[in-house]
């Protein structure tokens, strides 16, 4: 334990504290101090025991504000997280179904070419029938014009 002398009101106290807080004792000590005299100064001298009570309260009153707005703000980033958590969920699940339809997308793409391929087989098969169908024809239609 360590002792630290501070100054309130006025008067020197002798304080203990753990070791490596007294730069934050005396801290407390200075701002606890600057309170009770501005209370002190606004109100007049309404004796001690009094001005030490409203002080603690208006510094009470002030820890459970700054409480309550911490306690606000948290909620607010707790929805905020939701809020995101939600939003990416939803990023998520667009993604995948855009992922999904260019997946179909890129399958119809190869039955096409699958289907032109087959196609062009086929064409080119009808093709060369019915060239040699037509050679067939004029060999037959040059034949009969020479008959005639």
């Amino acid at each position: 334990m360590a002792n630290v002398n501070v100054k309130f009101n006025g008067k020197d106290y002798l304080l203990s504290c753990d070791d490596g807080q007294e730069e934050s004792l005396k801290e407390l000590t200075i701002f606890l101090d600057k309170k009770y005299t501005q209370l002190k100064d606004k109100l007049g001298n309404i004796g001690e025991n009094k001005l030490l009570l409203i002080t603690t309260i208006k510094l009470i009153d002030e820890y459970f504000d700054l409480k309550k707005r911490v306690s606000e703000q948290k909620l607010k980033i707790e929805k905020v997280s939701n809020k995101f958590s939600e939003i990416k969920s939803l990023a998520i699940k667009y993604k995948e179904n855009k992922d999904d339809e260019i997946n179909d997308l890129n399958k119809a793409v190869e039955d096409l070419k699958k289907e032109i391929e087959k196609n062009s087989v086929s064409y080119e098969s009808m093709l060369d029938k019915t060239a040699k169908s037509l050679e067939e024809i004029i060999k037959k239609t040059g034949s009969s014009s020479k008959i005639q």
